[in-house]
This record gives structure tokens, sequence and C-alpha cells, in this order.
């Protein structure tokens, strides 16, 4: 044996896991599914989505699971952790992730999935409670109102005026965000903040040149 040979035995020595046997591996897999199940609630509880995801929600869980496995194989050999680095850099996901709070989720899972991997399950409970808190309160804060969006429809081109000043009665704000017109009929896209929705419409539909009002709310980005 060479000087190069001890040097490779030494340095593998030194990245192995001689303490990983059945029990550390049973007993971590089980606590990552605890707290994958635990996460799994979570979510449940706190979407607000009108189209709940179970299968999205059942990928959260098996995530942390899938993770602390990888986690507990890279810890028994610096050769297989290269290899399992090597496997999965060829991996890709385009599912895009359209709602920020299921990215917390995602990275929520993760981590517990390496955390719980590397023995820390401890730290895995903690952030676990630390990370539910945070959400769950941040979560209940008030937030404004969403602006409502009004539509109109009018077979006169110069009654703008007018449609602004009936929507301005009713609401705290109005503002133009589109207008369509042609040689004889206008359309607008109004944005409106008013808490008498029924009033507004009708007060617009009495406009002279009128055809049809819609007023509809949305779910997405609140003006401050």
């Amino acid at each position: 044996m060479n000087a190069q040979d001890i040097f490779k035995k030494s340095f593998m020595q030194g990245f192995g896991a001689p303490d990983i046997n059945t029990y550390t591996i049973l007993t971590s897999l089980i606590i990552t599914c605890v707290l994958a199940c635990y996460i799994f609630v979570v979510y449940r509880v706190i979407t607000k989505k009108t189209f709940y995801s179970k299968t999205f929600n059942i990928s959260i869980a098996a995530i942390s699971v899938i993770t602390a496995g990888i986690i507990l194989t890279v810890q028994s050999s610096i050769v297989v952790s290269l290899g399992m680095v090597g496997a999965l850099s060829i991996v890709r996901f385009r599912t895009a992730i359209k709602d920020p709070m299921d990215l917390i989720f995602l990275f929520w899972s993760i981590a517990i999935g390496i955390i719980c991997g590397a023995g820390f399950a401890v730290i895995a409970v903690i952030l676990s409670v630390l990370v539910t808190l945070l959400v769950m309160v941040l979560n209940a804060l008030p937030v404004a109102k969403a602006p409502m969006i009004l539509v109109v429809n009018a077979d006169e081109r110069d009654i703008e005026g007018g449609i602004m000043e009936a929507a301005k009665k009713f609401s705290k704000t109005a503002n133009v965000k589109s207008r369509n017109l042609t040689s004889s009929t206008m359309d607008l896209v109004i944005e409106v903040k008013t808490d008498k929705g029924a009033e507004l419409v009708n007060a617009v539909m009495d406009v002279d040149g009128v055809v049809s009002a819609s007023l509809m709310s949305h779910d997405g980005e609140v003006t401050f």
C-alpha cells in the first residue's frame, strides 16, 4: 500500500457514515412520515383555493419522505452521493407554481426531508411548529378589500361622463381600465371599490344609452 492508497482510504472513510443502521433509517423515515402527514393537514386547512388539488397535497407529503431517503443514502458513501447528484441533475420539473403559498409548502416539505434525513428530528419538529404559527398568523391578518370590475356596454360613444358620474355615487374610487370604441358603440371596463354593488349597477343602467352593465369580483392582487 503506497501513500496514494492511504490517502484514498482516509478520504473515503472521512465521508462515510458507519452509524447508519436499520434502526436509524426506520426512525428517520417514520418521523418524516409523521411530519409529512402534518404538512398535509396544515396545507388542507390553510389553503383557500376554489379548486383544492388533493394530488398536489399528496405530492408535498411524499416529497419529504423521498428527500429523507435520498439524504440517508448519500450519507453512506461519497461515491453514492456523487452518483446521486449526477442522476438527479438530469431531472427537470416543468410544472409552473402559480400560487406562492404552494412554493412555501414545497420548500417546507423538502427542508423536513433534508433535516430528518440528516438526523436532526428535533429541529424538524421545531421548524414545523414555527412555520405553522407564522403562516397562520400572517394569513389571519386583514388585508385591503380587492376592487371589483364594472363592465359597461353602451350604444353611444359620448356618455362616458354620465357613466363615471353614476359609478362614483356608489363607489369610493372609479378608474377606467379599458375603453373599446366602434363607430356606434362603446365598451368600458372600470375598476371600482364599493359595498353597494346592486345600487351601483342600477345607477349605471339608468344612464341613457347604456345597454348592459356587469359587476364582477376577483381574487387577484389587492391595491392599497
